[in-house]
């Protein structure tokens, strides 16, 4: 129980600051999607390396990069969490917070079908039926509309994906380990795609003043607090749980997005976002019809078998 209210605390405190990011990326939208990440990893990196060596945690990160395996899998994780960042950027600082937030409310079924190709588990008739409304839903609303929803997509398979292969390679690695190795793994990929922006439109983030550089800068603690939060939380929830949480951030997405953004909501658009809630809500009754079901077969979720 006690592990359980912990992991709830650190899930909440994770979807709730992942769930302003729109807001934050918007502040410093002048610089560019492109220069962004690059600058945000470095500055997550720095950040990791002092809590690292504030909490004398050398020994554990030291470990995985000798074992080629959690390597690896940490690799892995870290290239689908670097993606999941670019299109989230592209998606804020281009006006699509709204595409975003429909991203991630696809990502729970994004997570159902990763459970059926690699664990082949079989669905309940509910959740076949919430997986094929929304996929009814995203693609009605891309006919209509007259676009793919690739951001929305992209950000749904990345880290939907990413959530997988975390929790398959850092089960028993702690948050602030784990990111550390991710950051230093994608290190490489941001160093040479800040040496094509830079080749292509120079360094931007220091032209527009001190205080766009500093928030740039500050992106690295926003974005290692949550994500140490959502391994810490990953450690002691069953996914179900993490499956409840993740929709705080959507939701304070799309409240952001239209309320605040204005950004445009035609009928195609509709369309999809309530195909998607609808088969959300399927899922969220399956789920809990499931817990009280078998409440002790829950807290037992282990991690997706991917070798």
């Amino acid at each position: 129980m006690r592990m359980t209210r912990s992991g709830l605390g650190y899930g909440l405190g994770a979807y709730l600051i992942w769930g302003v990011f729109p807001f934050f990326f918007g502040l410093i939208a002048v610089v560019g999607p492109f220069e962004v990440v690059p600058w945000r990893v470095g500055a997550t990196l720095t950040f990791c390396v002092i809590l690292v060596s504030a909490t004398r945690r050398w020994g554990q990160v030291g470990a995985i990069l000798r074992s080629p395996r959690l390597l690896g899998w940490f690799t892995l994780s870290a290239l689908l969490l670097y993606a999941n960042w670019q299109l989230f950027v592209i998606g804020v600082m281009t006006g699509h917070v709204l595409e975003t937030s429909l991203g991630y409310f696809i990502n729970p079924l994004f997570t159902i079908l990763i459970g059926v190709i690699v664990r082949k588990e079989q669905l309940t008739r509910p959740q076949w039926i919430a997986v094929g409304i929304a996929a009814a839903g995203v693609a009605a609303a891309a006919v209509a509309y007259g676009a793919f929803p690739w951001i929305a997509l992209g950000i749904a398979t990345s880290f939907g994906l990413y959530g997988a292969v975390h929790k398959h390679a850092g089960e028993q690695v702690d948050g602030i380990t784990g990111l550390t190795v991710e950051t230093f793994a994608s290190l490489p990929v941001a160093a040479v795609q800040l040496l094509i922006v830079a080749g292509v439109s120079g360094i931007g983030v220091f032209s527009f003043g001190p205080g766009i550089t500093a928030l740039v800068m500050f992106s690295g603690i926003m974005t290692a607090v949550p994500l140490i939060l959502f391994g810490e939380a990953t450690r002691r929830l069953p996914l179900s749980y993490m499956g409840f949480l993740q929709f705080l951030t959507p939701i304070l997405g799309f409240l952001y997005g239209y309320f605040v953004m204005h950004e445009e909501m035609p009928v195609s658009r509709w369309v999809g976002f309530i195909a998607v809630w609808i088969a959300l809500i399927i899922l969220i009754a399956d789920m809990v019809a499931q817990i009280r079901r078998s409440p002790t077969a829950q807290t037992n979720t282990g991690p997706i078998p991917l070798d």
